[in-house]
């Protein structure tokens, strides 16, 4: 069967489909009966829906995570999409395309590798460039850089996600070592492709997009620091100061102490690699917002976090005369 996506859902049609269950929570009526507000995501988005009747034997029988077959009518609710659920049961993992749960990134994800290792291939720094060639003979560190989320809600928050804001940080990193002087190129470039490398653990992404144990227990920085770890010691005589710095890099890399970093950036490769990734994360979750604004007009809705409504057009640039 072709699967229907929640993008697909239009009010007054029936769905019998698999979707992820991403959450569910138990209320009560006014008369004292349970019912159950839901919600259902596939790789193109998240639908809420309720179930009013045989409420506790699906509590029983699915859980948060689990893939369920689900049979229900669409309909709108206070000018949303709302699927009035009338039976759901789980579904074993091994019987659907995990594919169509996950959203993913657009582009090519073997020429973005290819790239990045070009780019390390290029360094002059000889311990720096055997450091990258021991990172890319690990397959199962490969594996897991080329698939994983960079974020699991704010940005690139996709498979692929990770490869694709580091080779887009990685680009813009070579624009601005070449911009100023002084700038050690292979230390900025080298910060930038290991900067978030510990959220190939911080986050689980197999089913949905969540935080690991080890995530939540110790954070992507300080798994990072690990990592790096295990693979300097692959490298005979790599020096303490270059150890040093490139480590400098991954813990100041979100700017201050507010933000999660044990110390601020203090080298002016750490300095950059905070504004650029600043900058590529901030561009990358604005046009998602745009991107995923159904409404009509010229400007979005509020967005809470940033404390603006984004323009969206029409630009000058799109016009004939631009």
């Amino acid at each position: 069967m072709t699967k229907r996506f929640v993008s697909e859902l239009v009010a007054g049609s029936a769905i019998d489909e698999v979707f992820l269950l991403a959450q569910r929570n138990m209320a009560h009526k006014k008369d004292g009966n349970p019912f159950l507000n839901v919600t259902l995501s596939d790789r193109t988005g998240q639908v809420k829906g309720v179930v009013w009747d045989q409420v506790e034997r699906i509590v029983a029988a699915v859980a948060e995570g689990d893939f369920v077959h689900v049979r229900a009518q669409v309909s709108e609710y206070r000018g949303s999409l709302q699927v009035v659920v009338k039976d759901m049961v789980r579904v074993p993992p091994e019987q659907v395309d995990v594919d169509d749960f996950l959203e993913a990134t657009t582009r090519d994800v073997g020429k973005m590798l290819a790239r990045l290792k070009e780019m390390t291939g290029r360094m002059k720094t000889p311990c720096l460039k055997a450091l990258f060639d021991a990172f890319w003979a690990d397959d199962a560190f490969v594996a897991a850089y080329v698939r994983a989320p960079a974020a699991k809600l704010m940005h690139h928050a996709y498979i692929g996600g990770l490869l694709e804001h580091t080779l887009s940080m990685a680009v813009l990193s070579e624009m601005i070592a070449g911009h100023y002087s002084g700038v050690d190129r292979d230390l900025l470039l080298a910060g930038v492709i290991l900067h978030d490398v510990g959220k190939t653990r911080e986050l689980e992404y197999t089913r949905s997009i969540d935080y690991s144990d080890e995530g939540r227990l110790l954070s992507h920085i300080i798994i990072g620091l690990s990592m790096l770890d295990e693979k300097l010691k692959q490298v005979p005589d790599f020096p303490e100061l270059q150890a040093q710095l490139l480590k400098h890099m991954i813990v100041s890399h979100h700017g201050t102490r507010a933000f999660g970093s044990p110390e601020p950036p203090k080298t002016i490769e750490a300095v950059l690699l905070n504004f650029i990734d600043e900058m590529d994360s901030r561009v990358n979750s604005i046009r998602e917002y745009v991107a995923k604004d159904p409404s009509d007009g010229s400007w979005t809705p509020y967005h809470r976090l940033l404390e603006r409504h984004f323009y969206k057009g029409p630009r000058v640039s799109d016009s004939p005369e631009g």
